[in-house]
C-alpha cells in the first residue's frame, strides 16, 4: 500500500491482485485481498463443502488459503500469514 497527498488530503493507494493463486506470495508482496478465514471453522463444520464460483473469482486461491492453514510445517509463519494485516 502507498500512501500519498492530494489536496491536502492523505490518499493510501493499495495494490489489487491480478491472477495470483498463492496465498503467501499475496501476503510477502503485500497485495489487498478480502481476507476471509473467518469462515474457515465455519467451513470445517459443514458436512458436504462444495465451491461453485465462476472462473477468476479466487477457487486457487480459496485452496492456497486452506493448505497454508493447515499445514504443519508452515506452523511457525502462522501468526505472519494469518495475524492483523502488515
Amino acid at each position: 500500500m502507498f500512501v500519498y497527498r492530494e489536496n491536502s488530503k492523505i490518499m493510501a493507494r493499495i495494490t489489487i491482485p491480478y491472477a495470483v493463486a498463492d496465498f503467501i506470495d499475496l501476503r510477502e508482496r503485500g497485495f489487498y485481498y478480502v481476507d476471509k478465514t473467518d469462515y474457515i471453522p465455519k467451513l470445517e463444520d459443514y458436512n458436504a463443502p462444495v465451491f461453485l464460483r465462476p472462473r477468476r473469482f479466487g477457487k486457487s486461491l480459496l485452496v492456497s488459503t486452506l493448505a497454508c492453514y493447515y499445514d504443519r510445517t508452515k506452523a511457525h509463519r502462522f501468526e505472519e500469514l494469518f495475524g492483523e494485516p502488515g
